[in-house]
């Protein structure tokens, strides 16, 4: 069946040689774009991932300054609300105080009218008690 002579070797020449031949003209060549695809595809996965990285820290950043940035301004609210009350309470106390001071002053002014008053029905009784006595006795005998 199989004869051993010269073309045996010679057709393991010619596999050798077509492997060699392969080797240098197709499977380097194709090893080299996969190993380059390959470098590719991990450079780009790591900067992906560098800068999803990044953006995920800026991302907590502006969120924790947007937290601190809320927190101020509900302090703020907070401090501008209790001044608001502060105020109120002090502007509340003054109009009291005023309108004591203004009760007090009428209640001594009416008192004085009340004085007075008593003072003119007195010297109007005096003047009409001596009229009446005059009436009734004369005016020579009243004095």
């Amino acid at each position: 069946m199989f004869d051993f002579d010269a073309t045996l070797p010679f057709m393991a020449l010619q596999f050798l040689l077509l492997a060699a031949l392969l080797n240098a003209i197709f499977y380097k060549p194709l090893t080299k774009v996969l190993d380059d695809r390959d470098n590719y595809i991990r450079t780009n996965t790591l900067d992906a991932k560098e800068r999803l990285a990044k953006a995920e820290r800026l991302t907590q950043d502006y969120e924790q300054q947007l937290a601190a940035s809320r927190r101020q301004a509900q302090a703020t609210v907070e401090a501008a609300q209790a001044e608001a009350k502060k105020i109120t309470a002090e502007k509340i106390a003054e109009a009291q105080k005023s309108a004591q001071i203004q009760r007090e002053q009428a209640a001594v002014e009416i008192e004085q009218q009340k004085q007075q008053a008593f003072r003119e029905l007195e010297q109007q009784v005096d003047a009409l008690s001596r009229q009446i006595l005059e009436k009734l006795l004369g005016p020579s005998l009243v004095r």
